[in-house]
């Protein structure tokens, strides 16, 4: 599971990334403020395509389905194996993929009763790519722009802190993963 995350990148650094990364020009980056527990229910920089452009702007962390008729019933995440079978995120999945920018996420390692938080980063600290999906709902004729993010089974190097981690995409599957156009389940 994927609770917390930080994204400590400075305005010029993140102007930079969706700059070189996404050609985002039409950002105001004055908007971001880097985050040191970014947490669920915030409004968070992610990052969607329309099959043409990519766009950044902010979404609640807390995916809500199009059919829900208030905020009481939200997701943090959603599991990966799953995630084009469960009837909540299918249709975001197949259609409105997004990724979460971080530069490192928390995970609580368990010893006995007792939780420690551990910061996992890249090695060059840089920032990475989550995988998330997205969706609107009309809650009190108000629309709520509201994300997931995609969690798997833990690798070799998470499977001693968690059983599970966020989907950290490599950046050159993020142009697949954004893709609208592109329903192939097995992404």
């Amino acid at each position: 599971m994927c609770g917390r995350f930080t994204i400590t990148a400075t305005k010029a650094e993140m102007d930079d990334y969706l700059r070189n990364y996404f050609s985002i020009t039409n950002f105001n980056i004055d908007d971001y403020t880097p985050r040191y527990n970014a947490s669920p229910t915030q409004n968070i920089l992610s990052i969607i395509s329309d099959g043409y452009n990519y766009r950044a702007g902010f979404l609640k962390w807390g995916f809500v389905p199009e059919y829900a008729k208030d905020m009481k019933f939200f997701s943090i995440n959603s599991r990966a194996e799953t995630i084009d079978e469960k009837p909540t995120f299918k249709k975001a999945f197949l259609t409105k993929r997004c990724i979460i920018p971080v530069d490192s996420f928390y995970e609580w390692k368990k010893k006995g009763t007792k939780k420690t938080p551990l910061r996992i980063l890249m090695k060059d600290e840089k920032i990475f790519a989550l995988a998330g999906i997205w969706n609107t709902a009309i809650i009190n004729d108000t629309k709520i722009h509201t994300f997931s993010i995609v969690t798997t089974k833990a690798n070799d190097l998470m499977a001693n802190i968690h059983d599970r981690m966020p989907v950290i995409l490599d950046h050159d599957k993020i142009p697949l993963w954004l893709d609208p156009t592109n329903r192939d389940p097995n992404l």
